[in-house]
């Protein structure tokens, strides 16, 4: 019988880690997630430093116990070691390892004992691996985890007890040799329980996989891949980073950094996570938690800091009441050139705070640089308001690429159809005449059920037909056409691709005795359903004359 694969050796601990949670009776409690990505990220972190202390001296790998041997050195060369270690290498020590707190689990204090250790390990590390919130402080790697249990010090011991006999099951060394399409698939399964949408502010989305690729792979062509350098690349409202990390892969994460805000405390530990996982970890400090709208944080001097790249799929509606009046000020004239959403009467839940922030996305796009939006369909063709103001401005400036309609349900979570605005925004003293792509891609993928939720999963062809067609900027019958800027305008700058298709008309020759018949059977039909209409007629009159008033 074959061993189970690597993808499925993390996958069961995944599951471990959760009956652990769900055995101390912390199932969907609103602490788990915290228990389950810190202690994910905890045996990563472990894991990464016995593979890169083994790579800078190989030796090390050949024995029975590395650290025995790591141990083994003279002082001086264990300091060389560490000292030798990438940068992005977390820093810990001996007592700190997996192996060294397994062996010391039969002690009394033993939660306490691995609570403290992480608070040292977050200590040690806050430099590299801390998520700062849009006021400057801090967001360390790591809780107390034990003390989300509740009960005695005993249960607490035996929670962590059972946590350790999970961790030492499997080792990642070989997960750090992945692609990241492992990592997007592991991360997905990891965070599938923790990243819905439970109302909150800004609450979590998880971006599908189809999109995600989609994105990048209009962003950066196939043709380009290995030739962006020193990319700087944004998500204003980045969840746990599903976009950022399609785009960094195209890019090259060795070429690229990675900023975002988001205001979720949630969704900013998971994308920490995402970045670990992606060898991105040099882009943590570029991480904030908070309000980009009210609070945006990445500034050179008083503006906006511009970026290369920029991908986001924001929060559509909420209720922004609370803050909207402190969005209209001096400062913010230029960055919300269209307008802000006014406060309703009623169902405050629906202002739509999306269109806020693609009006950012706008500001903080760099000349010469593009992005890729996730908006509702309806934005491209809303005849006035902020939605038509900043259309206007995409097209007489020339900033829009294209956009590309999807089919309905391919977010599980909302029945909203969406599509996704392509920007490239013409480098200073130039303009981009090329054009518009408009795209219905409306008629593509399958229809599953998932959950009590509809979704429509679309396969790997239908994401490279959408990302040929759009690259190749070709005119596909009923699918796609290429519109120029007049044009768009002259139809109130709608942006829907349907209104451009060219009506065909199909004409038939036919003989004068052919034209005669069709027209004889069509009178024939009206004549049948004329009188099945007045039978109808006569028996609904015959069943009202027969009520009576009892």
């Amino acid at each position: 019988m074959n061993p189970p694969s690597y993808q499925q050796q993390t996958r069961d601990l995944i599951d471990g880690l959760k009956a652990v949670c769900a055995s101390a009776g912390l199932g969907n409690d609103g602490n788990e997630y915290k228990i389950i990505v810190q202690t994910f990220l905890y045996k990563l972190l472990c894991d990464k430093f016995a593979y890169e202390m083994k790579r800078a001296c190989p030796a090390l790998a050949g024995v029975d116990d590395w650290i025995v041997g790591w141990q083994a050195l003279p002082e001086e060369a264990q300091q060389d070691l560490q000292d030798m270690l990438p940068a992005e290498t977390p820093r810990l020590t001996v007592d700190q390892l997996i192996p060294s707190l397994f062996n010391r689990q039969s002690e009394p204090g033993f939660a306490r004992l691995w609570d403290d250790t992480l608070i040292a390990i977050a200590v040690a590390n806050n430099e590299i691996f801390a998520v700062q919130t849009d006021d400057g402080e801090k967001v360390p790697l790591f809780d107390r985890l034990s003390e989300y249990v509740t009960g005695s010090l005993e249960k607490r011991d035996g929670f962590v007890r059972a946590l350790f006999n999970k961790l030492v099951g499997v080792s990642f060394e070989r997960l750090f040799e992945q692609k990241y399409d492992f990592y997007a698939a592991l991360f997905e399964y990891l965070i599938k329980d923790y990243n819905k949408d439970n109302g909150g502010k800004y609450a979590e989305y998880y971006t599908p996989h189809a999109v995600a690729t989609i994105m990048a792979d209009i962003l950066v062509p196939e043709d380009q891949r290995g030739t962006v350098k020193n990319a700087a690349c944004y998500d204003p409202a980045s969840g746990s980073g599903t976009l950022l990390m399609a785009l960094a892969h195209a890019i090259g994460e060795d070429h690229c950094s990675i900023w975002s805000q988001d205001i979720s405390q949630k969704s900013s530990s998971l994308l920490r996570l995402n970045l670990v996982l992606n060898k991105l970890v040099h882009s943590i400090p570029h991480i904030t938690q908070g309000n980009t709208i009210l609070h945006p944080v990445h500034k050179v001097g008083k503006s906006l800091r511009q970026f290369d790249y920029i991908v986001s799929n924001p929060p559509f509606k909420m209720d922004f009441s609370d803050f909207r009046d402190d969005l209209e000020s001096d400062a913010n004239a230029t960055r919300f050139f269209a307008g802000i959403p006014k406060v309703p009467n009623k169902a405050k839940d629906k202002m739509a705070i999306y269109l806020l922030f693609i009006q950012h996305i706008i500001a903080s796009l760099k000349p010469g640089g593009k992005a890729a939006v996730v908006v509702p369909t309806g934005f491209i063709t809303a005849a006035s308001g902020i939605e038509l103001r900043i259309r206007q401005k995409l097209v007489d400036e020339q900033m829009i690429a294209g956009v590309v309609s999807m089919p309905s349900n391919i977010f599980a979570t909302t029945g909203t159809n969406v599509s996704i605005l392509f920007l490239d925004r013409p480098a200073l003293d130039t303009t981009n005449r090329d054009g518009v792509v408009l795209i219905d891609a409306s008629a593509l993928g399958e229809k599953v059920k998932e959950g009590k939720n509809q979704k429509t999963l679309l396969s790997h062809a239908e994401e490279q037909r959408i990302v040929a067609t759009f690259n190749a900027r070709e005119a596909v019958e009923d699918f796609s056409v290429v519109v120029d800027h007049a044009a768009i305008a002259a139809k109130n700058y709608s942006l829907s691709a349907g209104q451009y298709f060219e009506v065909r008309v199909e004409y038939s020759d036919l003989t004068q005795e052919q034209f005669a018949a069709k027209v004889a059977a069509y009178q024939t039909n009206l004549t049948e359903m004329f009188a099945e209409s007045r039978k109808l007629e006569q028996s609904m009159a015959s069943q009202l004359e027969g009520l009576r008033i009892g």
